[in-house]
């Protein structure tokens, strides 16, 4: 039986890969919820919420059909307003000729992000992969999370 909880489109939410209509599910002892899921390969591991989990995104790249493939990218999060979408920034050093010197740009880029990874905050450091076009500006997908660096400079809770 599926989780309820995870209802809340107006489509029945599911996996593809997951028969719900099965007997030996309707017969079992233990009422396990069955899910499917992958390793993404390029030395990720898979995270454990997406494995244990109750959530259903056919955009995750754990536990839905999306394949990462070409580019992999790291960059800070910046904005969290969007529903599995964050804006990443990306820092970087551009050289002008003429004075022989580096100066600083950044592009900002919207970023898919899976349920599995529960507690990200702003400031928190994102390994993203690219994947195929998620929507009109979303291209790539969060892998990995990794906590920012806790600067004097920056709010904390505790």
């Amino acid at each position: 039986e599926p989780i309820m909880s995870e209802q809340v489109e107006r489509a029945f939410q599911k996996q593809g890969n997951v028969n719900l209509n099965r007997k030996s599910l309707l017969m079992a002892k233990n009422k396990a919820n069955p899910r499917w899921y992958k390793n993404i390969g390029l030395g990720f591991k898979t995270p454990r919420e997406a494995i244990h989990g109750t959530y259903i995104d056919k955009k995750c790249p754990f536990t839905g059909p999306i394949n990462i493939r070409g580019r992999i990218l790291t960059g800070v999060v910046k904005k969290m307003k969007m529903q599995r979408t964050i804006v990443v920034r990306r820092d970087y050093l551009h050289f002008v000729k003429k004075y022989r010197r580096f100066e600083k740009r950044h592009k900002n880029m919207s970023v898919h992000i899976s349920p599995c990874f529960r507690d990200v905050t702003v400031g928190d450091v994102v390994t993203v992969g690219e994947c195929r076009p998620l929507s009109k500006t979303v291209r790539f997908n969060v892998i990995k999370v990794a906590k920012g660096s806790s600067s004097k400079k920056s709010f904390k809770k505790f």
